[in-house]
């Protein structure tokens, strides 16, 4: 019996809740391509999208020097950086640490050195031209 099967198997005696077969996704952003988005060196792997929402969790790949424009967040964004750093205005926000940004928030971010941010978004920014990433073809 594997690990996952034993530690399912007390859920079925007794009358428990038993786990929803498929409610789990699992991804593997190793085995991804980073695509590029319409922002001058920041590409994404997208983790999870659901665009009716416009719920978004990504991997951003800054490259050094890359700024992200002036935008607003219509809801609260949640980063964590898994490699560099970046910043904006009120602060720099490096490898292992995490920084959020309040529903209504402006401003401009920058990297000098590169990231490799987890980013959570409830809503996409919204740019002067656009809203959220877009990932370019070709």
């Amino acid at each position: 019996m594997s690990k996952t099967e034993a530690s399912v198997a007390p859920a079925r005696q007794k009358g428990r809740a038993e786990p929803t077969i498929g409610g789990s996704t699992y991804v593997k952003p190793q085995d991804m391509e980073w695509e590029p988005t319409q922002f001058p060196g920041i590409s994404i792997k997208t983790l999870y999208e659901d665009k009716e929402k416009g719920e978004l969790t990504c991997f951003l790949k800054w490259e050094p020097g890359a700024t992200l424009p002036m935008h607003k967040h219509p809801e609260i964004e949640q980063s964590y950086v898994v490699e560099g750093s970046f910043y904006d205005h009120e602060g720099i926000c490096r490898a292992g640490e995490f920084v959020w940004r309040r529903v209504g928030s402006f401003h401009e971010t920058h990297s000098d050195e590169g990231a490799v941010i987890l980013a959570v978004y409830r809503k996409p920014n919204v740019f002067q031209h656009s809203a959220g990433y877009s990932r370019k073809s070709g």
